[in-house]
């Protein structure tokens, strides 16, 4: 039976966001119904509301969420009623040519809900990321269902859904961080932090943070970091190049994605060093280098979607990280905001003033 709940929407381009009601269908065969606990506020909402990511009105935001399952369809088996989970949108499909060359995290048919929810008036929403969580309950795939911990503080284990799981699987999938390495993030939002926080998971010895705001360095430093730089007042490569004995880092990660980052992180890693770029860039940003520098370099120049993640594998890893102690997720949670003051958290976050806002139920 459908159910009519609250949801934030955004209706047209750059309009505010609007708690309207909004109407979750009956469950398909293998769909969930999950009542969220608690959505992080997340740069890739606002691009949503901003048109970034495409012009498909209204969208129901937010994604980076944790919940209980409340509802399942006729054929689920991953999930059951009363389960902890965290929402995904990587339900990798097990079929695709990624899939089945045995690289999963690249999957290229991610499952989603096999229904629609609905204004009041029947207008079709599009749920942010297949996921749509800034809202009493939503509708998934069960593949899009993680189950963890259940003594997890779901305002902390919600962010592994999107911009934490980003930053840490950066380092540690996509960047292969080890005991030993030298790493320099670039960028020291919530997503560089992850990153600084999984390369110190990882072992590394000198992990440099950089960044232009003071703030945001000394919150890197609470994540790791042993060393800083101020990018206004040093030149990036050379300061990095001095904090690692004159080489450069074996790991540069890009978490901003302008092209004067990303140069910043080729010429900042040491020889075969490889660079992660996890920052997403506009369409209309374009590199001009010597194609020399690209080959006499050597290394490896990535991208990294989602870090590389299986979140079958890795979100109950890092939780359980989280609840030893060892992973200073809850660092991440600036502040617990109710559901009408998502267009407020936009501008705090946009004005750089937080880590993570967090919507709680």
């Amino acid at each position: 039976m459908s159910e009519t709940v609250r949801g934030v929407v955004a209706r047209s381009k750059g309009a505010p966001v609007e708690l309207v009601d909004i109407v979750i269908p009956a469950p398909g065969p293998h769909d969930v119904v999950v009542r969220i606990q608690s959505c992080g506020v997340c740069h890739t909402d606002l691009h949503y509301r901003e048109g970034g990511i495409n012009d498909e009105f209204p969208f129901l935001l937010g994604h980076e969420a944790a919940g209980i399952v409340e509802a399942v369809g006729d054929a689920v088996t991953h999930v059951v009623a009363g389960d902890f989970v965290i929402l995904n949108w990587r339900a990798v499909c097990g079929e695709c040519r990624a899939c089945k060359r045995g690289r999963p995290w690249y999957c290229f048919a991610s499952h989603n809900a096999s229904k629609k929810m609905t204004l009041i008036d029947g207008t079709e929403l599009s749920p942010a990321l297949g996921i749509g969580a800034f809202a009493d309950k939503t509708l998934v795939h069960e593949g899009q269902c993680t189950k963890v911990a259940p003594d997890a503080d779901p305002a902390v284990a919600g962010l592994l859904g999107c911009g934490v799981m980003a930053g840490i699987g950066a380092a540690m999938n996509t960047g292969n961080v080890s005991r030993g390495d030298t790493v320099a993030v670039i960028g020291c939002g919530g997503v560089g932090d992850a990153a600084i926080a999984g390369a110190r998971l990882a072992g590394a010895r000198t992990i440099i943070a950089i960044d232009r705001d003071p703030q945001k360095l000394s919150w890197a430093t609470e994540f790791g970091a042993t060393h800083t730089i101020d990018a206004t007042k040093t030149d990036v490569v050379e300061q990095i190049q001095e904090y690692t004995d004159g080489f450069g880092a074996d790991v540069v990660i890009d978490a901003v994605g302008r092209p004067e980052t990303w140069k910043q992180a080729f010429y900042g890693r040491d020889l075969a060093g490889t660079v992660v770029l996890v920052g997403v860039p506009t369409p209309d940003m374009t590199i001009d280098m010597p194609l020399i520098d690209l080959f006499s370099h050597g290394g490896a120049l990535k991208s990294s979607w989602y870090g590389d993640s299986l979140p079958e594998r890795d979100f109950p890893m890092l939780v359980d990280l989280y609840l030893q102690g060892r992973l200073p997720l809850e660092r991440f949670v600036t502040e617990r905001i109710a559901l009408d003051q998502v267009e407020k958290a936009f501008s705090a976050m946009h004005a750089g003033e937080v880590l993570r806002s967090v919507v709680v139920w």
